[in-house]
This record gives C-alpha cells, sequence and structure tokens, in this order.
C-alpha cells in the first residue's frame, strides 16, 4: 500500500466503474491497459499474464522456466521470499543450516522431488552461484531471486554477474520484483541496478490495494502460455480471475499518482526522513546496529557484522529487535519484524510520531539490554 489503505482518489476510480463489472474472465480494455501500463515501465516485459496474488505469479514463473528449458532444478537463494508455493519454501526462514546447496522445507506436505531439483544459495555469492551451475551444467532451469532480497541490497557487480552467468549457462533469470517494482523506480530494480531478467513477477501496487499480480517477461519465453502457439495442447495456465477490473482500475490509478511530477523525490526524501529519525536516537544508544536497505524499504538489524545474506540477519540480536519492535507498537507506531515500508502520504505529524515513538524504543532497549 504505497499510498494508503482508503486513498480518496483509488477509491473514487473504483466506484466509478462498479457498474461495468467486476469480474470477467476474459481479457478486457482495462486489464489491457493496465498491461501496456507495466510493458512501458518493466524493461524485460514483452508479454503479461496477470493473477490474483504474487505466490501464483512465482508459481507459474518457475512452471514457465521449465517448459521453456525443458529442464527441472531451480536455484533459489537462502531467505528469499516468493509466497507460499512447494519451492519457495525451501530454505525460506530456516533456524538451522544445512550446507549448500541443500534445501530443506519450511513447510509440511512438500514432496521429496521438490527438495532435490531445489538448489540453495547465500545471496550476494557470485562465485558460490558459478559453482552450482557448472556443478550442474544442463540441469537448471532458472536462478530464481529477489533482486533486492527483502531488504538485502545486492553487493556491487552481484546481479550482474547472476545475469552473465545465466546467459552463459542457457539458463533462465527471474526477478520477483513483486515488493520492489513501481516502489524503488518507475522501473522497478530492473530500472535501479540496470540488470534486466528473462521473467519478473509483480504484484501489491499494481493492484492498488486489491488482489492482482502478474507474471511478465520476454514474448519468445512467455509464449508457451498460449497453446495455439506452442502446439502442446496442454495449459500452463488457467484462472478465474485474471486481470479483475477492479483491481486492474485501482492499479492504474497508483500507477498515474506515482508518475506525477516529484513523487519518487517525495518518496525517497520522505524515507530517508524515517531512516535518519532512526539512526539520530540509535547513535546514542551504543547498541551495534545498521539501518539495512533502500530508502523506500528497509529495516534496522542489531548487528555490528555487515549484512549481505539471510544467515547475517539470522545471527544479529533479534532480542534487541523484538523489544524495539514491541516498544514502537506499544506507542502507536507499526513496523513488522522484517522490514518498514514507507508511504508516499507521510505527513508531519507522522514524522513527529516516528522521531517520539522510536526515542521511547531507543530508551526501552537501552533499558533492557
Amino acid at each position: 500500500m504505497i499510498l494508503n489503505p482508503c486513498h480518496p482518489e483509488v477509491t473514487e476510480a473504483v466506484a466509478s466503474h462498479l457498474d461495468d463489472g467486476t469480474t470477467l474472465m476474459a481479457n478486457n480494455p482495462i486489464a489491457l491497459e493496465l498491461a501496456e501500463e507495466i510493458i512501458n515501465a518493466v524493461t524485460c516485459a514483452e508479454q503479461v499474464r496477470f493473477l490474483s496474488s504474487g505466490p501464483e505469479a512465482d508459481m507459474y514463473a518457475i512452471r514457465l522456466a521449465r517448459a521453456y528449458t525443458g529442464k527441472d532444478r531451480i536455484i533459489k537463494f537462502e531467505g528469499g521470499y516468493h509466497g507460499m508455493g512447494s519451492e519457495a519454501q525451501m530454505n525460506l526462514t530456516p533456524t538451522k543450516f544445512a550446507n549448500f546447496p541443500q534445501s530443506v522445507s519450511d513447510s509440511a506436505g512438500i514432496r521429496e522431488s521438490i527438495r532435490r531439483d531445489t538448489l540453495v544459495a547465500p545471496f550476494n555469492d557470485a562465485s558460490f552461484l558459478k559453482s552450482l551451475l557448472d556443478e550442474y551444467e544442463g540441469e537448471i532451469a532458472a536462478v530464481f531471486m529477489e533482486p533486492f532480497q527483502k531488504t538485502i541490497p545486492p553487493e556491487e557487480g552481484f546481479l550482474n554477474s547472476a545475469r552473465t552467468l545465466c546467459n552463459k549457462h542457457d539458463v533462465l533469470l527471474i526477478f520477483d520484483e513483486i515488493a520492489t517494482d513501481f516502489r524503488f523506480a518507475h522501473g522497478g530494480v530492473q530500472e535501479v541496478y540496470g540488470v534486466v531478467p528473462d521473467i519478473c513477477t509483480l504484484g501489491k501496487i499494481i493492484g492498488g490495494r486489491f488482489p492482482l499480480a502478474a507474471i511478465t517477461g520476454k514474448k519468445d519465453i512467455m509464449n508457451h502460455f498460449d497453446k495455439s502457439i506452442i502446439g502442446s495442447g496442454k495449459w500452463l495456465m488457467m484462472s478465474t480471475l485474471p486481470g479483475n477490473t477492479i483491481a486492474c482500475i485501482a492499479g492504474l490509478k497508483n500507477l498515474e499518482i506515482l508518475q506525477r511530477k516529484g513523487s519518487y523525490n517525495l518518496f525517497y526524501s520522505d524515507g530517508e526522513k524515517i531512516m535518519d529519525i532512526n539512526r539520530k536516537s540509535l547513535d546514542l544508544s551504543g547498541v551495534p546496529y545498521q539501518v539495512v536497505g533502500h530508502p523506500t524499504l528497509f529495516d534496522i538489524v542489531f548487528s555490528d557484522k555487515m549484512v549481505k545474506n539471510y544467515r547475517d540477519v539470522f545471527l544479529s540480536n533479534s532480542s534487541i529487535n523484538q523489544t524495539f519492535d514491541n516498544e514502537l507498537r506499544e506507542y502507536g507506531s507499526f513496523k513488522t519484524p522484517t522490514k518498514l515500508l514507507p508511504s508516499l502520504v507521510l505527513t508531519e505529524e507522522d514524522f513527529e510520531l516516528a522521531e517520539e515513538a522510536v526515542g521511547q524504543a531507543t530508551k526501552a532497549i537501552i533499558s533492557a539490554h
């Protein structure tokens, strides 16, 4: 919710189209308009398929990669979040570490074959990724990643290395930009870092607070969703609610507001304000910490070790983190346990509340630790 749960312009846009129908299984003009907006914004997007949720999009991205390449194995990164699909549940939030690339399921009910075909790597380690692609030459369908993993930035050159390695080994590169596209920039991480994947999944902002997600990619790959083109006689995707008109109208209004002059400059500067509020208070605490991430998506990690991957966050001081987050909530400032997502509609009152809440939370961690 990059704006807020009830932005008046989004609400008005939705209300004005309620009489036009809410669910159309077939393509419709509003969904096509949103698809065109996505194609204009997202570098890798030559075609778009809509779904109702991010986990669906991620699941279909993996299926598409396997259908296109004819290979079974997927490489994902430990701690990367890709919804609730079977592959996504491999090493999502492990509390006991296995040796890479062994995968361990975080959920019951997942077949052993999924575990065997999902290889796990540490984020920000191009050398390890290279070793996996070398060892499993000819078996890997795709490297699947959040290019900005939760709040952890890719190190300089990491995304470029992943792109180069995928090209070398004839492996697809998939970006999960469900949390970052239209948030980091109009074109997401692809625009900010200049690295273009083969397939990309989108969500959240494109639905304007309604359920909507998309899978996008290069035309020759996306053609595998069309059995009239590939001639296999098999459907790769079916859905009752693809591109429902209400979510598409809300998404179009969201994107229109974000593209107004100065919107992203304001978004970045407001995010920096929240970062600075935390730094100003925590610098006085004597407690080791880092503000990890991007002005539009970040977290406070209580550690003196540079955060490069999931294990660095896991091994940070979770007790201090919990005390800090709990005190913020007690003071009326909500922050999730794993990330902080500023919105574009923050007011001076919001900043004042944040400053007071962070001050109280800092006092709490000094007292408790």
